[in-house]
């Protein structure tokens, strides 16, 4: 069963006075996501991918299309109780401490409060606040206000949680700490759905990725497939390169450059690759590796952005 997905969802937000004026948010947007995964929905500003969350926590009606979660099609108020949610820029009363906050949600979520506060000690401990449990929200930093929201976001003990900027404020060694919370939460089953302008931290943490723009799905994959590209090579060789095979290679329209022992190449297709490989042998050169060369994937995001807006 897909613990997320949709299915030609669109929404368009009408300007009844003037028509020109209304604005397509999504459209045709069809993704499945599966249980125990974490995905990442990457888009510029603008994309739809907040548009997306509050339709699928029902805060917002599509014009057409449909979703469901954990095979429940929305809207459907009791699928709630299975989702947990820390929305960006999220702000509690300053006059809670840390804990009466999780006390405060725990109750909006529908729990007890025995089980509230049964839970909350963990949870502030799981995310490293508990020391500061007691301390009210108005003394938290930026940082600490995230890893609150987390625990927060964690307090009904969800099988889906939607995540949107997680690290955000969030120092390099809390990164890393809050990366390892959501290796775990993963480990116990739960899927989890971020969105985050830090795309090495998607790029770190994710299982598949799927990049918006202007409301349309542009390309969906695992990490590799959206940054492994097809035409650029790396060949790992011994010893040096004989002044003759330059030569050769001089006469030939491929793009690649040598660096110690390593050659980069800019192929056009498996045919060059394979005459550049027979080059290397009639020169007598050991190949110690083939590989297809990796960008990262904030790269392969800003160049599949450039060539929407080319097209």
């Amino acid at each position: 069963m897909s613990a997320i997905s949709s299915e030609s969802l669109t929404k368009v937000y009408s300007d009844f006075v003037n028509k020109k004026l209304s604005v397509t948010a999504l459209n045709d947007f069809t993704i499945n996501v599966e249980q125990g995964q974490i995905f990442g929905l990457l888009g510029p500003n603008g994309a739809g991918k907040t548009t997306f969350i509050k339709i699928l926590l029902g805060l917002v009606n599509p014009t057409g299309g449909r979703a469901s979660i954990l095979g429940t099609l929305l809207p459907d108020v009791k699928v709630r109780e299975r989702i947990g949610y820390l929305p960006e820029n999220h702000r509690y009363p300053g006059y809670l401490t840390g804990e009466q906050v999780m006390l405060l949600f725990g109750g909006l979520s529908g729990m007890n409060h025995a089980e509230t506060k049964s839970r909350t000690p963990s949870l502030l401990k799981l995310v490293g606040m508990e020391q500061w449990a007691k301390m009210k929200v108005k003394k938290y930093s930026k940082g600490m206000m995230q890893r609150l929201g987390l625990a927060q976001s964690l307090i009904n003990n969800p099988d889906v949680l939607f995540l949107d900027e997680p690290t955000d404020g969030v120092d390099p060694v809390g990164r890393k700490e809050i990366r390892d919370i959501l290796k775990r939460l993963k480990s116990e089953g739960k899927t989890i759905f971020l969105n985050s302008h830090i795309l090495s931290e998607v790029e770190l943490i994710s299982d598949r990725v799927a990049i918006l723009d202007k409301g349309k799905l542009l390309k969906v994959g695992t990490v590799d497939e959206l940054t492994v590209t097809d035409t650029n090579y790396e060949i790992g060789f011994t010893g040096s390169l004989p002044e003759n095979f330059h030569h050769e290679a001089a006469a030939t329209v491929m793009k690649f450059r040598v660096d110690k022992q390593i050659i980069s190449a800019e192929l056009k297709d498996a045919s060059e690759l394979n005459h550049l490989i027979d080059m290397l042998r009639r020169h007598g050169i050991d190949i110690t590796h083939i590989a297809k060369k990796r960008t990262s994937l904030e790269d392969s995001f800003i160049n599949l952005i450039k060539r929407e807006v080319a097209s």
